[in-house]
């Protein structure tokens, strides 16, 4: 199984994550965030990997360092657990709904991190959290994944439904994109390595 633990301590966060990217959607969640812990319970859910994640920040600031700093960390560990890589699918694109939104997400697990992100809330928040902090997350969590990460809104208009339906798309994506495919032989790239 393609299992990984990262320990990240900074002066403004501890984040603790603990993935199984083969797993079937479990989550045991706590990063002091609400809004962050259900978009991540999703990402799991429809990701069919199992995540645990612990993270305590300076949120008495705001939530940038400790959003950061958890995307950080998961692409860490996504990174470590996917290994070499050898026999993935490698590539994947979804469109996901969620009521009146939708998005789509496309990635390629290309050792080369890198995001596009064309998304427009209709809001600067959803409760108390700061909507920007969605490419954060996505940003930190592409580039410390290694992998080339697109995602754009198609149409919507509730930002928790938008919110809602990238990070179900995420999960979706990143579990296409790992599987392991019996017909690919080795490192599914001409070069030979990603």
């Amino acid at each position: 199984m393609r299992k990984a633990c990262i320990q990240r301590e900074t002066n403004e966060t501890r984040v603790q994550v603990v993935l199984n990217i083969d797993g079937c959607g479990k989550s045991d969640i706590d990063t002091g965030i609400g809004f962050l812990d259900h978009m991540l319970e999703q990402l799991c859910r429809h990701g069919l990997m199992d995540l645990q994640i612990k993270a305590v920040g300076d949120t008495r600031v705001d939530f940038h360092h400790t959003v950061e700093d958890i995307g950080i960390a998961l692409g860490q560990a996504f990174l470590s657990a996917m290994g070499d890589k050898k026999g993935i699918t490698r590539y994947s694109t979804v469109f996901t709904p969620m009521d009146e939104s939708l998005s789509m997400v496309a990635l390629d697990i290309s050792g080369r991190p890198y995001l596009y992100y064309d998304v427009g809330f209709t809001g600067q928040r959803t409760g108390d959290f700061d909507l920007e902090l969605v490419e954060e997350f996505l940003r930190a969590f592409a580039v410390h994944g290694g992998f080339t990460l697109h995602v754009k809104l198609v149409h919507g208009s509730n930002n928790h439904h938008i919110a809602e339906s990238i990070f179900k798309g995420l999960g979706r994506a990143l579990d296409r994109a790992s599987l392991e495919d019996k017909r690919v032989k080795g490192i599914p790239s001409t070069k030979g390595i990603l």
